[in-house]
């Protein structure tokens, strides 16, 4: 068994590393130890430890996308039993040719054959599927017919031994070819220039019926899946990569962009005619394509390892014939090169990285946020103690199309505003954009009014996919507020709100090669810190003096991160943190402004957390949480202690934190459940346990 896999095991059976086995026996099992029992204080640690749960759905263009783009998060998922299903829209046929560059796996005088290499890369998922989930690549697989809610038929196959495990083949032709201008493709039906698209179906398929979708039905059939499993969790694709700047082309497949924009539609058709009660609520996680060979490496050697080696396995990199079929027991393609072109050793978020969706309101008050049925869900807690002390939620607020990654900013007066990005369809194909919006408490602690739209600095879609950035945002001392976004040129750019509480057009600040969500942070003399990373640095934007424009881009000479930033108040700066690409450990260091217009001063760079992980990571205090080496939520401490300490939970996105008067912390994250979770701690604390924040029967 691969390392990563056994630590993953062995992380799952102990979960509180700080525990004793007694104390960690309990934990598992949800009885309160004799430290929750002497301590009296928090009816909270009365409840069962936070442990993952739900159910996923995985939406992909081709077979093998989520192999190169979705996992570890895949392999985690099915070894910690959570009930999975993975859509794959396309057979994806490419040249009907499987073999591996410079193999002589074939003649390349035959002709191809489309259908036999449809079915050996599904020979190919099934074996790598049942690798992860069972350790067997050869383990069984039933394979039915099902019919669509699109008026088609897809492929079902189910694992023998996991029967939670299940693929879905709906058999759409693919573009065959990442950026040519293919009409008979999923971005000509997305975009109107064909009425349908054709099915290319494996040899092999129990599926005989010919089909064809129209984009409604198309839509249609995949809203009809998730409405069978009814998941908690929607893996996607990047609906927006964006373009390269020197050649204009996409940043990455085209049936991967209009892939996961016909899931988007889906998802959206589902929450809109299915009400809750009839399904739970459910998050969206999308994942960056091939953007990711460009960028440097998020995952440890041993995770790209074990992750390399179930796409060997897809591959049927020792080409023996286990799965007894004639035309392939998996993709010779890939067999040729498994790492991708550097797709291997990363995985990143498109879109909901950052640790800034946890909010402080007027004392004692806290509000988390995040997407869920393309809504935006909040949640509070009041001040006090008792029942005044419990989360309360989650409230959905009136209006639809919000994206994963809430940001948040606060008033001087204790008000809170969460700012998104918004997806607007249209009524036509190229009215599909992505725009900035916030909702703002009218009075400290009262509700959240509707949401204001600050539009895009991207003027068409085509022209930069809407490739911007999560906002982020601050407000000054006198309530007004300044949104900042990346776009899809990859610079900075601004909108101020004036006295009249109208809003300036977009400003340009510079900036070039700019990769991460902005994030923001006010140092202690009153002057706001703006930082994003590039592919090999960390640039700085800091206001001289309080008040006034910021000045830069500022280079601070800070090494390559693996891009997510989380950026907090330290003394007299700023002190950010962020992972050592190919190891994941989590780094940091403080930035103090300088003198007028000098350049910053950056503080050598400390390391904390231990290796492993990826994502973004919450602080609170010097409380540190994100994904150790099994992908749970794991907390650890700057300064110590020196590895991270784990939980049982897998979860979507990044966690947050924050440090309240008089020392406490209180750390969220959402699960794949879909639920909030949270960890409070006083001052010093000796143990962290997660607990969901609303209790349910």
């Amino acid at each position: 068994m691969p390392v990563s896999r056994r630590r993953f095991l062995l992380a799952t059976v102990l979960p509180m590393l700080t525990l004793g086995v007694t104390g960690a026996l309990a934990v598992a099992s949800g009885q309160q130890t004799a430290a929750e029992a002497s301590a009296g204080t928090d009816p909270a640690t009365a409840r069962p430890a936070s442990t993952t749960a739900g159910s996923v759905v995985q939406i992909a263009a081709h077979p093998d996308d989520d192999l190169f783009f979705m996992n570890p998060d895949l392999s985690r998922s099915l070894l910690a039993g959570t009930p999975l299903t993975t859509v794959y829209l396309t057979s994806g046929e490419a040249d009907g040719r499987n073999e591996a560059d410079g193999d002589g796996a074939k003649d390349p005088t035959q002709p191809a054959d489309r259908g036999h290499y449809s079915e050996a890369r599904q020979n190919g998922i099934r074996s790598a599927y049942a690798q992860m989930a069972t350790g067997d690549r050869t383990s069984a697989w039933q394979r039915t017919v099902i019919p669509t809610a699109g008026g088609g038929q897809a492929e079902l196959d189910v694992l023998v031994a996991k029967p939670h495990i299940n693929l879905v083949w709906l058999q759409m032709r693919e573009a065959r070819a990442p950026i040519a201008d293919t009409p008979e493709s999923l971005r000509g039906l997305w975009n109107g220039r064909i009425p349908a698209l054709v099915p290319q179906f494996a040899t092999g398929t129990p599926v005989k019926h010919a089909y064809t979708y129209t984009k409604d039905q198309a839509i249609a059939a995949i809203a009809g899946i998730l409405e069978r499993y009814k998941p908690t969790t929607i893996r996607m694709q990047d609906p927006t990569p964006g373009r390269y700047a020197d050649s204009g082309r996409y940043t990455d497949h085209q049936d991967h962009m209009y892939g996961a924009r016909f899931a988007q539609a889906a998802a959206a058709s589902y929450a809109a005619r299915v009400p809750v009660g009839q399904r739970p609520h459910f998050s969206v996680q999308s994942y960056l394509g091939y953007h990711n060979g460009t960028l440097p490496h998020t995952l440890d050697p041993q995770t790209a390892e074990t992750k390399i080696g179930f796409l060997k396995t897809y591959a049927w990199h020792d080409k023996q014939n286990h799965c007894g079929s004639p035309y392939g027991c998996g993709d010779r393609k890939v067999a040729g090169n498994p790492t991708g072109h550097n797709w291997a050793q990363s995985l990143r978020y498109a879109r909901a990285d950052n640790s800034s969706w946890l909010a402080q309101g007027t004392p004692g008050r806290l509000y988390a946020f995040a997407a869920l049925d393309g809504q935006m869900a909040v949640w509070t807690r009041g001040p006090g103690t008792g029942a005044a002390a419990a989360w309360q939620g989650p409230d959905l607020l009136p209006g639809t199309g919000i994206d994963p990654g809430a940001t948040t900013a606060r008033f001087p007066d204790g008000r809170v505003a969460v700012l998104a990005t918004r997806t607007v369809f249209g009524e036509r194909p190229q009215d599909y954009r992505r725009e900035i919006v916030y909702a703002v408490q009218a009075v400290p602690g009262g509700p959240f009014g509707a949401w204001v739209s600050l539009g895009t600095p991207e003027s068409t879609d085509e022209a930069g996919t809407s490739a911007i950035s999560a906002p982020s945002a601050a407000a000054d001392q006198d309530g007004r507020l300044t949104v900042y976004v990346r776009d899809s040129r990859r610079t900075l750019l601004a909108r101020f709100q004036q006295p009249s509480g109208a809003f300036s057009d977009w400003q340009q600040l510079g900036g070039t090669d700019l990769q991460s969500d902005p994030v923001t942070a006010t140092d202690a003399a009153g002057r706001r810190h703006l930082y994003v990373a590039t592919t090999g640095s960390v640039l700085a934007w800091i206001q001289p003096a309080p008040g006034a424009p910021l000045a830069g881009p500022f280079p601070t000479g800070l090494p390559a991160t693996t891009v997510p930033l989380t950026a907090t108040p330290e003394a007299a700066g700023v002190r950010l943190y962020f992972r050592r690409p190919d190891s994941g450990v989590v780094r940091t260091a403080l930035v103090t402004a300088g003198a007028g217009a000098a350049k910053p001063a950056v503080s050598s760079i400390a390391e904390a957390g231990g290796r492993a992980g990826y994502g973004a990571v919450g602080v609170a205090g010097r409380l540190l949480s994100g994904r150790a080496d099994s992908g749970t939520i794991s907390t650890t401490g700057l300064g110590g202690p020196p590895a991270w300490t784990e939980s049982q939970m897998l979860y979507a996105g990044a966690p947050a934190g924050t440090q309240e008067q008089g020392g406490a912390t209180t750390t969220a994250v959402l699960g794949l459940d879909a639920e909030l979770h949270v960890t409070t701690t006083l001052p010093n604390p000796t143990r962290l346990v997660w607990h969901k924040a609303i209790p349910r029967p």
